[in-house]
């Protein structure tokens, strides 16, 4: 019998593997270009992103590069496989230089963040308690309309332990990152 997950209006729909959706990329079953996320065995599409978006993400960017110590290494939107039916891209990821992407693991990650407009409540919710299970180390949910930062720390299970908000005038730091700072408000 095939795996199956249960959508929100309560029918069954076929649950994918990892192996199996590259299969389907490499048969052009599914597109190159497409942006889309396998979350618990379901493709999930990503949103376009706007200015605002590409404007803060950018803005960390660089300052994260300019802080990176020579033990850490850093993607953009790189794919990271977090079990056999789960691939995600965040927008920002931070981990050991050490370790190979292909070989990544939730634990590994200091720091994964997603900047949010219309994803906000997702990111925030599911896909945070899908980074806790996963045991990363830190999360951040960048709002780009309100310029405000939720930290989240301490994976536990399926939930943090730790949750803070941090204002648009308030400054963002990272522990990994000697020298990294960034206020919001000024982007």
């Amino acid at each position: 019998m095939r795996p199956t997950t249960r959508a929100a209006e309560g029918y069954d729909r076929r649950a994918f593997t990892v192996s199996e959706v590259l299969r389907m990329q490499d048969a052009g079953i599914l597109s190159d270009k497409e942006r889309y996320e396998l979350i618990e065995g379901e493709i999930v599409v990503m949103q376009a992103k706007g200015p605002l978006h590409e404007t803060l993400k950018s803005a960390l960017s660089i300052l994260i590069a300019r802080a990176l110590p020579a033990n850490l290494w850093m993607g953009f939107e790189a794919t990271i496989y977090l079990d056999a039916t789960t691939f995600v891209e965040p927008d920002i990821v931070v981990f050991p230089r050490s370790v190979k992407m292909e070989n990544l693991k939730g634990s590994d990650i200091a720091l994964a963040i997603e900047v949010a407009a219309s994803s906000l409540a997702y990111d925030r919710g599911f896909k945070a308690n899908l980074y806790a299970k996963h045991k990363l180390q830190e999360y951040w949910v960048v709002d780009v309309f309100a310029r405000t930062t939720h930290q989240f720390t301490d994976p536990q299970r399926k939930s943090w332990r730790r949750r803070r908000e941090v204002g648009p005038d308030q400054v963002l730091t990272h522990p990994a990152l000697p020298g990294f700072s960034i206020r919001l408000a000024d982007y």
